[in-house]
């Protein structure tokens, strides 16, 4: 259980870096093109990583394949945006947001690493489901209208019906886990 409450304590940290916590008054930081590429391209590693944990550890079919499918998609995403920076002659430029997605992320994948069997499902998919409200949240809320290049903001809006139907998906994934 105090796992679990860690886990979410740092999602917690996760949405309020990704959004700047607009009910708590803190001011939304303010990015370029070339570091809302960055916080792109880190949030989808991230996702990746958390993917590969569970390929790894879990034995459940499910688990597994949404992992997988995790993997295929974000790696997807991640390629579009490195063409898209390629075609545009923009390096993604580290910034704190990216730094501080990175570092919270350790955190998670320690917590994660440390389940087995079904308590690792659970805890899997749990961040599965508050991670990706999160970045949706931050795609639709900060890097869509802090992008100011028409390319960047259209690759980010077409993502986001991917995120969401990944949300749905992993919705359903934990309903079997919280039984």
């Amino acid at each position: 259980m105090k796992k679990i409450i860690s886990i979410k304590k740092t999602l917690g940290v996760l949405v309020i870096l990704l959004v700047s916590s607009f009910s708590f008054g803190q001011k939304q930081p303010q990015l370029s093109d070339p570091e809302i590429a960055s916080v792109a391209v880190v949030a989808n590693q991230i996702d990746i990583s958390y993917a590969e944990i569970a390929i790894e550890k879990s034995k459940d079919k499910e688990i597994k394949e949404f992992a997988t499918l995790m993997m295929t998609d974000h790696k997807a995403v991640i390629g579009q945006a490195v063409a898209l920076v390629k075609k545009l002659g923009v390096t993604p430029k580290d910034n704190a947001v990216s730094q501080s997605l990175l570092s919270a992320s350790e955190n998670t994948k320690k917590e994660l690493r440390a389940k087995k069997g079904k308590d690792f499902n659970k805890a899997y998919i749990d961040n599965e489901v508050a991670y990706h409200k999160a970045v949706i949240a931050a795609v639709r809320d900060l890097l869509i209208p802090q992008a100011k290049n028409t390319e960047l903001k259209s690759l980010l809006e077409a993502v986001l019906p991917a995120l969401e139907t990944h949300l749905s998906h992993a919705e359903m994934v934990q309903h079997k886990f919280s039984k």
